[in-house]
């Protein structure tokens, strides 16, 4: 078995979270500037490479009434894309309140405001994996 990888694609950031092998828990790995399509898209397919990654869940930013707005058809078409780029399967998990809970859950490990902002996308892709894993069962 090899690792899934989830993302929290932002506007300027995107969070990354990667599972151990056996695929029953989720970590946030890191944050990653965003530069332009083409270079992030280049930064991820060496991070699927590296963390051995044979499958990315990507969150899908749906309104709160579950719409497929604007957002979430970038995140679409940005996962589409790079899962034809580097030939690994492409899965969406709706990624509503994702980051609320990975504020939440930040403040109560007793980070500081500064520790926070850093760490929140990848706290939020290590969310949107939870969520696909308990909807996903091996």
């Amino acid at each position: 078995m090899a690792r899934l990888m989830g993302l929290d694609l932002g506007e300027k950031r995107i969070g990354v979270a990667v599972t151990d092998v056996q695929q029953t828990m989720a970590f946030p790995d890191r944050v990653l500037t965003r530069r332009s399509a083409k270079a992030d898209r280049r930064a991820l397919a060496a991070l699927v490479g590296e963390l051995d990654v044979d499958r990315v869940i990507i969150g899908l930013p749906l309104s709160m009434d579950g719409e497929f707005g604007p957002n979430a058809q970038r995140a679409k078409s940005f996962g589409d894309y790079f899962g034809r780029a580097v030939r690994v399967p492409v899965e969406y998990q709706d990624e509503r309140l994702t980051t609320v809970e990975a504020e939440e859950r930040l403040r109560d490990s007793g980070l500081s405001p500064a520790e926070r902002h850093q760490r929140i996308d990848a706290a939020a892709a290590a969310i949107i994996l939870e969520d696909y894993m308990r909807d996903h069962p091996l």
